[in-house]
């Protein structure tokens, strides 16, 4: 089959380079790309922002045989049932469905309503009743815009003041235009011992009927190290997740995974596609701190490259409600991916600068901002490459990591050095 992926980041990348594996798939396209895809993929300069635009490229290539929408942005306008309606086969999940993570305040009420364990939370569209919640609760607290704001609409309050300020910066000075329209404002959960809770990424695939959970990962969302400094998209990710047991899945699965398959069906909004849950370990137990309707980014990097079962499978099995029907299976080991940034993300940064990459090992270089300008390998966005290793232990793929990106270069390069060291025992 020849396969679209939409999409231009690390993300994208790392779904080809899985699918580029598979004995189904024949020549991939992916719709914008960046300098790595193109090394795999044809590169289509299409803007998959303008639904017309992409039906019209579909309409045009008939010999693509399947589409992979992997951003949230073009699964919250409807590019999947634009496609389906176009008689594409698609993976992702349709509008209704993609609603879980397009609106915070939609997914809040979703768990309100079906007992899905999660913090305790008021939505407001107006910012003078925002504002004087937050003044009656106090702080700790946090605050997210309702819609989608490239992962980066969530501020975690320490004091009153930073909880007054991060109301104006959403509300009224539209830090994350119109998705600060309306907010969700909620408790800060606290872990087992009364510090932040614990974090961990579970990415499923799901028909609607059947949902099976990928192996675990771990996000490092803040820009600095010691998890300092702003929310970006993430600066790296690091898989499996320390403390995750087999009684810890059994317990997500029985109270928040499967419920929320569930509770989708019930509201006619059956979610087909990669289901994700950011949950935390609490003192009240594991609760959801989030919903996306897609591939994380950066987790899909640490994910995919443990993947033993052919992707375009599950896929395939995924649009044609038939996941019961096939064993997908782990590699052993460990995985390490550490973002390296453009200086000043997630604010403003220079792109255009010269990159080079000398001697990597046996890591994989993931492409998320990159462009090749007069024939060089140039940075065209925040975050630019993804340094992705394997290992025998998380240590062992983190020594492999860094080693490589101490090999890769450009003016005013930035990255976290203590990716993969959080939650260790002792």
């Amino acid at each position: 089959m020849n396969v679209l992926v939409i999409g231009n980041g690390g993300r994208e990348h790392a779904i080809l380079t899985a699918l580029a594996k598979s004995p189904k798939v024949g020549k991939l396209y992916c719709m914008k790309g960046n300098a790595g895809t193109a090394q795999i993929a044809e590169n289509v300069n299409v803007d998959y922002m303008n639904i017309n635009a992409v039906k019209e490229y579909a309409a045009a290539h008939p010999e693509i045989d399947y589409y992979v929408v992997a951003p949230d942005d073009p699964l919250a306008m409807g590019l999947v049932d634009a496609l389906e309606e176009m008689g594409k086969r698609c993976f992702g999940p349709r509008k209704n469905a993609a609603i879980i993570e397009a609106s915070k305040a939609f997914s809040k009420n979703l768990m309100k309503k079906y007992g899905i364990p999660t913090a305790e939370s008021e939505t407001f569209e107006s910012y003078d009743k925002a504002l004087e919640y937050v003044r009656k609760k106090g702080a700790p607290i946090v605050l997210k815009a309702d819609g989608l704001a490239l992962g980066k609409g969530v501020l975690v309050c320490d004091t009153l003041k930073q909880a007054e300020e991060g109301l104006k910066e959403i509300m009224l000075d539209k830090a994350f235009g119109s998705a600060g329209s309306k907010i969700v404002i909620e408790e800060r959960m606290n872990g087992l011992k009364y510090t932040p809770g614990e974090e961990v990424s579970v990415l499923t695939f799901t028909d609607g009927k059947t949902i099976v959970p990928m192996i675990t990962s771990c996000d490092h969302k803040r820009a600095h190290d010691g998890d300092k400094g702003l929310n970006t998209g993430g600066m790296g990710t690091f898989s499996p997740c320390p403390f995750w047991t087999p009684e810890l899945e059994k317990e997500v699965m029985d109270t928040i995974i499967v419920p929320t398959m569930n509770a989708m069906n019930s509201e006619g909004r059956t979610f087909k596609g990669c289901l994700y849950f950011g949950l935390m370990r609490t003192d009240k137990g594991m609760k959801v701190v989030e919903y996306n309707s897609r591939f994380g980014d950066p987790e899909t990097q640490v994910v995919l490259p443990m993947l033993k079962t052919d992707l375009m499978e599950i896929f395939e099995a995924v649009t044609d409600e038939r996941l019961s029907e096939v064993k997908i299976e782990w590699e052993s080991g460990a995985c390490v991916c550490v973002v390296l940034a453009s200086g000043g993300y997630p604010l403003g940064y220079a792109k255009g600068k010269e990159i080079t990459i000398g001697n990597v090992g046996d890591c994989s270089i993931i492409h998320a901002g990159t462009a090749i300008k007069d024939g060089k390998l140039v940075t065209n966005g925040g975050r630019v490459l993804d340094v992705v290793a394997r290992g025998v232990d998380i240590d062992d793929a983190r020594r492999k990591a860094y080693a490589a990106v101490a090999n890769i270069n450009w003016e005013n390069m930035q990255y976290r050095t203590d990716i993969g060291i959080k939650y260790r025992k002792g």
